[in-house]
């Protein structure tokens, strides 16, 4: 009985993560197959790849590693890369 809870929430869990995942990449962003921002900051921008795995979207920065979407893509691409020091600055205010 235990082990048929424990499976039926493990199940619900990854259904919900899944929903949740299914809206970072943008209809555009998907059919283009990559993730473009520029900086809040300056004029500065980057397009990185998108990749489709097993447990959601990725994207291929032009280094060759590899992130994780957070909530949204784009958000996640700024603050890692053309934003970077200037979030970790706001951050530690």
């Amino acid at each position: 009985m235990i082990t048929r809870i424990v499976a039926m929430a493990g199940i619900a869990i990854t259904l919900s993560a899944t929903n949740c995942l299914a809206e970072a990449v943008t209809p555009r962003e998907k059919r283009e197959g990559k993730v473009s921002v520029c900086s809040k900051y300056g004029s500065e921008c980057y397009t990185a790849k998108l990749i489709r795995s097993p447990v959601g979207w990725k994207m291929r920065l032009k280094g060759g590693t590899e992130i994780h979407c957070g909530v949204t893509c784009d958000d996640t691409l700024r603050r890692t890369t053309v934003d970077f020091w200037e979030d970790q600055r706001e951050r530690s205010r």
